[in-house]
């Protein structure tokens, strides 16, 4: 179906085609201003606006990251994910968790596989909003081995945190992606307990 885009929104389509095939989860408006070379986020959001009003793709309110593809939309499949408590998206904290519920989400949309194994936390603090992942949002984890940059929720010495998977020259840390908060390096055990595959935000 012909959409008259222009050259660069078929290659911004190409690359949220390509980040959401390649990490499960679609590119922060950063991303795509780094990728692009945009002078700033509001040139990438504006291309984003633009490719939704040719009906290519489609953002859902109170989503994070909520760009879908309308041809997904026929799949639609909900699955029940079990959430683990509170992580700490801040300094570490405490690792015990027990079950607090379950939340239902269609897996079509967000890319997830319903068979794998997932599970969700809720953030508590602010070292991760250069990722665009606030206070009370909800992540949702796949329990698999990390790649470099990955987010992850980790145990570590003993505490549970949500930072960015790091692996530099052999070397393993915990990257937080706001500049207030520290690197957390593991002096006796890191333990990656799950992998972030997607983000949710209640609507305001």
């Amino acid at each position: 179906m012909a959409h008259n885009l222009t050259s660069r929104q078929i290659e911004i389509l190409d690359y949220l085609r390509m980040s959401h095939r390649e990490n499960g989860i679609m590119p922060s408006t950063r991303e795509i201003q780094h990728y692009f070379g945009f002078a700033s986020q509001t040139a990438a959001m504006s291309h984003l606006r633009a490719l939704e009003k040719k009906g290519v793709i489609q953002r859902l309110a109170g989503k994070a990251r909520a760009v879908i593809f309308p041809e997904d939309l026929d799949r639609a499949e909900i699955c029940d994910i079990p959430i683990y408590g509170r992580i700490a998206a801040g300094f570490a904290e405490g690792a015990e968790q027990e079950q607090e519920g379950c939340i239902s989400i269609d897996v079509a949309t967000l890319g997830i596989a319903r068979k794998r194994d997932t599970f969700a936390l809720v953030v508590r603090g602010e070292s991760m909003i250069d990722a665009h992942i606030c206070d009370g949002d909800t992540v949702v984890l796949e329990k698999r081995e990390p790649r470099n940059n990955d987010i992850v929720a980790a145990l570590i010495d003993g505490e549970t945190t949500l930072k960015r998977y790091v692996s530099n020259k052999g070397k393993l840390y915990l990257q937080a992606e706001n500049s207030d908060f520290p690197d957390l390096i593991p002096v006796d055990e890191l333990i990656i307990q799950g992998v972030m595959v997607a983000l949710l935000r209640k609507a305001a």
